[in-house]
Parts: structure tokens; C-alpha cells; sequence
């Protein structure tokens, strides 16, 4: 998978919202129980069991988001000793949750450092050209259009899981989606892990084609060990989403500028008329 690091796409005004939406996401991230010292390899079962009930009550729970009601006995925080040894006390829910407003809550939630970092990352090189063209207040509902989309999406699809889903990731899909409906030849700078970190300047619509490409594959469980630990699913349906939602806007928007630097092909030659005789060759 390539790592984007800069688009060659400039916005005409500053990116509030998207600046916002990852200052709140690293707040959220810091005030999580136990995340913060996941850098350092800190844990043990007392940090599980409040994150585990820390999660339950502010994540978004397939099962709770389809019949729309609460588990009789969630976790609570607590460590008990039982006949197979210690482990999470359950006990009836201490608080109310609307599944509905979890969806929002729990996209503010991240799992650990790596998947907050890369969330972020995706949303700081394309969300500032979707925000700059959408406006702030559009970009911020179809933001959380494509994050709703995203995890109902895969609620719909395993109605029975109980685990809690959390992260950005479909809010940000949405972005990409979108993006490359409206963007797809500017240019972004990637890193191509081949032996060392290659950086390379690629097209947006090979860059977030790849992505979505790969999600679709690990959809159906292709290609990783573990497909249930990250819902690519709903990585699929926010795409999908922000593709739609962009799709009518694509005559009303400018093109990104032309890159700087070496160029190829036609480009590459001067636009001066061609000698008598001979044909300019189409590259």
C-alpha cells in the first residue's frame, strides 16, 4: 500500500473544519482509557476492562444499531475473578445510549496509535480540496453523511456482531471517494515501501484506486489473515458514498494546476509548429 504524504493541489482558503476534525480526533484519542500509553506498550486487565466498557458505551454496535436497543449486560469496568480466572465484570447498563448518536461518537474513536495516524493522514493531504469545494458547512455534513453511510452499511451487513465499531475510516473514505471524482489527475507525492521508503509522484486516481481496490478485496476476507479485526466494508460503502455525493459537481470544478518538474510525452515538447515533412509523433 502506498502512503500518501502531499497532493499538488492547492486550496484557495484555509481548511478549518478538516484542521478541527483532527485536533478533535486526537483529543478524543488522548482521553480514551489507555490509549494514551499504547505508545509505550502499557496495558494490562484493569486498562482492558475500562476501555472495553469505555467502548461499549460510546461505540457503535452493530447488533445495537440494527433492532436499536441495549444488551442486558454490558461490561462495567470492573475485574472479578471467575471459575476460569480473571477477567471483565458484566452488569446491566449504568447509562442510555441512542445506537443512532453512537455512530457519531464513535467516529471520533480510534484503536490505537497506528489507526489514528493513518486515518488522519489520509484526511490531511484530501480533505482540505473536498472542504475548499464543498464549503465548510457541506463538508462537514457530507463528512458525517459518509460516516453514517459507512457504518450502517456494514451494520446492515453483520446484524449480529456485538463488537464495538469505532475509527474515521468511513468519514474518510468519503473523502477519497469524492476526491477522486473531482481530482483524479492531480498529482500526489506517495512513499512506496519497496526495501526502503520510495517516494514517487503519482496520479490521484491510481493513489485512491489502489486504496479502494484493496478494501474491496479485503471485504470479502482476501488477501489478510484476520479480515474481522478492520471493517473494510464499511471502508467500501463510505467510498462508494462520497463518490455519489461528488459525482454531480465534477463540471463545476476547476482542474488542479500542472505539476513542476520533469514531464513526459507530449507535454515535454515545445508547442512551436513542426518541421515541413515530418509528423510529430503522438506520445
Amino acid at each position: 500500500m502506498v502512503i500518501p504524504v502531499h497532493d499538488v493541489n492547492p486550496a484557495r482558503r484555509v481548511p478549518w473544519v478538516t484542521y478541527a476534525l483532527i485536533a478533535a480526533n486526537f483529543v478524543v484519542f488522548l482521553r480514551t482509557p489507555g490509549m494514551a500509553g499504547s505508545l509505550t506498550g502499557e496495558s494490562g486487565l484493569a486498562q482492558f476492562c475500562r476501555l472495553d466498557s469505555f467502548l461499549d458505551q460510546w461505540a457503535a454496535v452493530p447488533r445495537e444499531l440494527v433492532h436499536d436497543r441495549l444488551p442486558g449486560l454490558v461490561p462495567t469496568g470492573e475485574v472479578g475473578v471467575g471459575p476460569s480466572g480473571p477477567g471483565c465484570l458484566l452488569g446491566p447498563p449504568g447509562y442510555d445510549k441512542s445506537p443512532p448518536l453512537s455512530v457519531l461518537t464513535a467516529m471520533f474513536l480510534h484503536g490505537s496509535w497506528l489507526h489514528l495516524l493513518g486515518n488522519m493522514l489520509f484526511l490531511w493531504v484530501f480533505g482540505d480540496n473536498i472542504e475548499d469545494r464543498l464549503g465548510r458547512v457541506r463538508y462537514l455534513l457530507f463528512y458525517g453523511l459518509c460516516g453514517y453511510a459507512a457504518t450502517y452499511g456494514f451494520a446492515l451487513a453483520d446484524s449480529g456482531s456485538a463488537t464495538p465499531l469505532i475509527g474515521a475510516s468511513g468519514a474518510v473514505a468519503g473523502v477519497l471517494g469524492a476526491y477522486l471524482v473531482l481530482y483524479p489527475r492531480a498529482r500526489v507525492w506517495v512513499l512506496v515501501p519497496f526495501l526502503i521508503l520510495l517516494p514517487l509522484r503519482l496520479p490521484a486516481w491510481t493513489v485512491l484506486g489502489l486504496w479502494f481496490a484493496l478494501q474491496a478485496v479485503y471485504s470479502y476476507g482476501a488477501g489478510v489473515s484476520q479480515a474481522g479485526t478492520v471493517a473494510y466494508l464499511a471502508h467500501v460503502v463510505g467510498f462508494v458514498v462520497g463518490m455519489l455525493c461528488a459525482w454531480p459537481l465534477r463540471r463545476g470544478t476547476s482542474p488542479p494546476p500542472e505539476p513542476r518538474g520533469p514531464l513526459w510525452g507530449r507535454r515535454a515538447r515545445p508547442a512551436g509548429p513542426a518541421r515541413p515533412g515530418w509528423s510529430r509523433p503522438g506520445w
